[in-house]
This record gives structure tokens, sequence and C-alpha cells, in this order.
């Protein structure tokens, strides 16, 4: 059994232990703590607090837990029951709420779920709330209200109004997509997604969906994260029906994954890519996504005239660094897409609209549209380390020997070659240095990496 506390929530397998994974009593102190810091930094004034959950077996038993929890604190809850990560997030900013608790594991397996905390704008917590909350948690400090002031639950559906809120973007072009007549394929886990996508997709004007997994019943057919290895299945029905091109979501929808019409996987790292390649067509802008992504995006950015940026590792980290530059576009190589027009928050419905936007325009088959991209290859590695190890004074070493490259240190030690990257970074919970770097083939990309690895150990010696 497995408990995950971070400044970013609480995350652990369902069962077990108090204190060693995420049992009742772990996700009734966590949301306890939550409610209390919100009470403490009140920042609107609204007594609401927005829940929202995926469609996990655990989803149904946490969610009373936690609805409880914060009903005792004092808070209003609008219960918006089975919606998306960005639904849950954008549900906060539409009912003024004063926070916002979305329950799901993301792309982990169906033994996991997690409490994921947002602020009074629907985005998440940053590094100082998220440690002023487990601090709390550990003190169990808490501060809970008598029975004359309970607060109540209320329920709300929010999974049109977010569709709605896609439609009504500028850059979605609803007539485009119906005239292009596109035959689209969708893997939806059995998940949210299962509820949203081909709703959406029907708002677009898309009348032949071909669906995979969509009974948002948590029992996940495969692994749930979009990666190429677990999406065998969309792979086959690509190449069994005339489908123009396939979308994959994880179980709370903040990240898109594509295939093209032979079935091949369009590579997340390039979801962004290709969006950003059409918002910045159109409205020109700034650009950020984090130090382990695709420099793809930094060169589709530049061919615009515009300016990319890189940010730490972490989403509440992309979006601070797109405030910071005002950025147009931004996100992660993950398949996450953020896009401000809409919300400040990785958001897989954006995505498909976008996407199905500039493949209608472009008049490309997915693959063509592939195709005009800078290629690259990123290979991910990892150098284990003795717990006695400095890894920070190895990280420093690092930093002097390839000093006469472009060296970022703002999460880890990122060097920068003419034509390609590393980016290290020491793991919080063991003594590992990961490794990731990036390249025109994989040959090179894992070869670079591993003379820095190589290093790494002469160092560690």
């Amino acid at each position: 059994m497995t408990l995950i506390k971070s400044i970013s929530g609480i995350r652990g397998t369902i069962g077990g232990s108090v204190g060693d994974s995420l049992t009742p009593v772990d996700a009734v102190k966590f949301a306890a703590a939550y409610g209390t810091f919100i009470k403490q930094n009140r920042k609107v004034d609204s007594n609401k607090i927005v829940v929202g959950r995926d469609a996990r077996i655990s989803g149904k038993m946490v969610e009373h837990l936690i609805i409880g929890t914060l009903m005792g604190v004092g808070f209003d809850v609008v219960n918006i029951g089975l919606a998306t990560t960005p639904t849950t997030e954008k549900a906060v900013a539409m009912e003024k709420a004063c926070g916002g608790i979305i329950l799901t594991a993301s792309h982990n397996p169906k033994q996991w779920n997690a409490l994921k905390l947002l602020n009074e704008k629907g985005e998440f917590l940053n590094a100082a709330e998220g440690a002023t909350i487990l601090n709390i948690a550990e003190d169990e400090s808490f501060e809970f209200v008598d029975v004359d002031h309970l607060g109540k639950e209320t329920q709300a559906d929010y999974t049109d109004k977010h569709i709605e809120s896609v439609l009504n973007l500028d850059l979605v072009d609803v007539d485009a997509i119906r005239d292009a007549n596109f035959e689209v394929a969708i893997d939806c886990v059995n998940s949210v997604g299962g509820i949203v996508i081909p709703k959406l997709l029907r708002a677009l004007g898309v009348t032949k969906i071909n669906e995979l997994y969509c009974t948002p019943d948590g029992k996940f057919p495969h692994n749930p994260e979009p990666l190429p290895e677990n999406l065998t299945d969309i792979s086959t029905l690509m190449k069994t029906t005339s489908s123009t091109v396939g979308f994959v979501v994880d179980p709370d929808v903040d990240r898109l994954a594509i295939v093209d019409e032979n079935g091949g996987m369009f590579g997340e790292e390039y979801t962004l890519v290709a969006v950003a390649d059409y918002i910045l067509k159109h409205t020109p802008g700034n650009t950020v996504s984090n130090l382990s992504s695709s420099r793809a995006l930094r060169d589709v950015t530049e061919k615009y005239g515009c300016k990319y940026t890189a940010a730490a590792v972490g989403e509440v980290n992309v979006v601070d660094k797109m405030k910071a530059t005002n950025a147009i576009i931004g996100g992660e190589g993950n398949g996450g897409i953020i896009y401000p027009a809409n919300h400040y928050g990785r958001d897989a419905l954006v995505g498909i609209a976008l996407f199905l936007t500039h493949l209608a325009k472009e008049k490309k088959t997915v693959g063509e549209l592939r195709a005009t991209y800078p290629q690259y290859y990123i290979a991910k590695q990892k150098v284990e380390l003795t717990p006695r190890i400095d890894v920070d004074a190895i990280l420093d070493a690092v930093k002097e020997k390839y000093s006469q490259y472009d060296i970022t240190d703002i999460d880890g030690v990122k060097i920068d070659f003419p034509d390609k990257w590393v980016h290290l970074r020491k793991s919080n919970t063991e003594p590992i240095i990961r490794v990731y770097s990036e390249a025109h083939t994989m040959k090179e990309a894992e070869d670079i990496g591993g003379e820095v690895m190589a290093v790494i150990k002469q160092l560690a010696k």
C-alpha cells in the first residue's frame, strides 16, 4: 500500500492501514486541513467549495468522505459529481467559489485515488500553500463548526457549460469541423471522458464516432496512462475503420493523445506543438512548456517570430510562467494543453476542438500534418545512487563541466546543446537522478543521455 503526501495534494492506494495508504481517515484529515487552510486564507466573499471526481471505483466512497468533512468545517459544497479535471476547475470560477477539490489519481491505475486542491480561480495551489496544508494535516489543527453552522450540499452539472465555453472560443470553427466530415475514434478508458468526449464531438458537428471504453465505471481496460504501449486497441480500431483521427484521454481528461489514420501515434509531445502551431498562426504570442518537454514547441514558436520560455516541471509552474510572460498557449509534453483564453489549466476538450479546427483548415491527413513538424525523440533514463551521495553537489559539478553550453537550473540542471538537450532532476523520494534527453534520433538522444550519465557515475565514486 502507498500514501504520497506532497504540496500538490495527497494520493494513494485504497485500503490498508492509516498513514500507509489512502484510507478514509487519511482522506478526512487532508480534507479538513484543506478546509481549515481555505477558511484562514479566504480570498473571495464566498463560502462554497466545488467537488468533482473521475469515475474510479473508489470515487463515490471518497466523495462522501470529502463532502461530509468540508460541511463539518462549515463550507457549502457544490457537488458536480462525475466531471473532468478541467470541468471542475472551470466550475470553481463559474460558481465564484473559494476553492475546489478534484478526486482523481489522473493516469494512475484503478487502485489509486487522490485529492487535488484548487484555489478560488480554479487553479492548483502553489508550493507554499500546499506545504501549509501538509503542516495543518500533520498537526491536526483543524477547525470544525458547531451544529448550527454546518455547511450544506447542493448538486450541479457543469459538463454542458464546459463544452459551451469551448465552442465559444474564437479559434474553434464548428462550421469548418462539420464541413470536413471527420470520422473520429476515441478511447476514454471507462472514465469521465466517456461522458464528455462524445458529447463534445457531436457539439462540434462530428456525426461519425467510433467509441472505445466509454462506460464511466472506473474499470480501466488497460493501463490508463495514454502512452503508445497502452493504446494498441485504438490503433487496431483505426486500421479497421475509416477513422480520420483518434483521440485518447486519461481518466480525468486533462491529457490528450492523438492517433493518426494508420493507427500510428502522433506523439504526446506533439499534441501541444500542433495546437500551438494553429494558435500562433492566427494569434501570434509567447509560449511556455516545462524543461522536460520537446524543443519542437520552441522551434514552432520561433518560426512565427515569437518567444518561447521554459518553466520548471509541474502544471502550477507552467501556469505561473505563462502569466509572467503573457503567453497565449502553453502546457506540458504529456499531452497537456493550457489555453488561457479558456482557462489556466490542462484541458483535453480544448485540445480536441482546436486540433480538429486546425486539421480541417489545413486539409491534410493527421499523418501529413505530423510530418510538417520538427522531428525529435526523447529518451528517459535514470542513474541510481547510494543514499550517502550528495546529489546537489553532483548536479553542481555537472553544471561546471558543461558550462560552455546554455545551462538552466531552475529545476535540476538542463544542458542545452546546439542540436539536443539533457535534463537532470533528482527524485524527492529515492536516491536517483532522472535523465531526460532529446535529439533528432533516438540513438542520439540515448547517446547524449548516456554520456552525461557516465559523468554522474564518475562523480559519484
